[in-house]
């Protein structure tokens, strides 16, 4: 599969982005960096992500924070965050961490080849539904054609039974496309 996703690493320290942004390099994705959680959210609010790497210790608005804000937002709610921590004495975090809606905690300093490799997994899935989501409109779109034809034919339009079939094939066709954010 060929195509890039957008991986959003947030920290309030330079140093730290910088570190993430060298680790993930390789896998050759758009990478767009954050310093605080109003600037994540920013980020989240005008474009798609396949996954967040969101330090819990910042000024301001915290990870989890930040977290609860994207899983109540409408675009990347669903998105997979994996929480960073220099505060892994604190046991609580990472229960807080999956509360939030994490699906992994990784205490700092982690091991970079796992953190690729866990990225590399959540972004080739977003990539897989991302290109089945993509085929399902091009199906609903064939559909809505076809359906489109068939009302152009006078035998359909004289037809009762024929017409509110059709009318049904085009009010679930609606609801495909409302559902598949189309």
């Amino acid at each position: 599969m060929g195509g890039r996703a957008r991986i959003l690493l947030v920290d309030d320290r330079t140093a730290n982005l910088v570190a993430l942004e060298a680790i993930l390099d390789p896998l050759n994705h758009i990478i767009v960096l954050a310093r605080s959680g109003k600037q994540a959210l920013a980020a989240l609010a005008k474009q798609d992500f396949a996954v967040v790497l969101l330090d819990i210790m910042m000024p301001g608005m915290d990870g989890f924070e930040t977290a609860d804000r994207i899983r109540r937002g409408t675009r990347n709610a669903d998105v997979p965050i994996i929480f960073l921590t220099a505060a892994s004495t604190r046991p609580d975090f990472s229960f807080r961490g999956y509360s939030a809606g994490a699906v992994d905690y990784l205490a700092k300093p982690f091991d970079p080849w796992v953190l690729t490799a866990k990225v590399e997994v959540l972004v080739s899935l977003y990539l897989k539904y991302a290109e089945r989501a993509e085929e399902l409109a091009r199906h609903v779109a064939a559909v809505a054609e076809a359906a489109a034809a068939l009302a152009d034919i006078p035998a359909v339009a004289k037809d009762p039974e024929a017409e509110g079939a059709l009318g049904r094939l085009l009010r679930r066709i609606a609801r495909l496309r409302d559902a598949a954010g189309h």
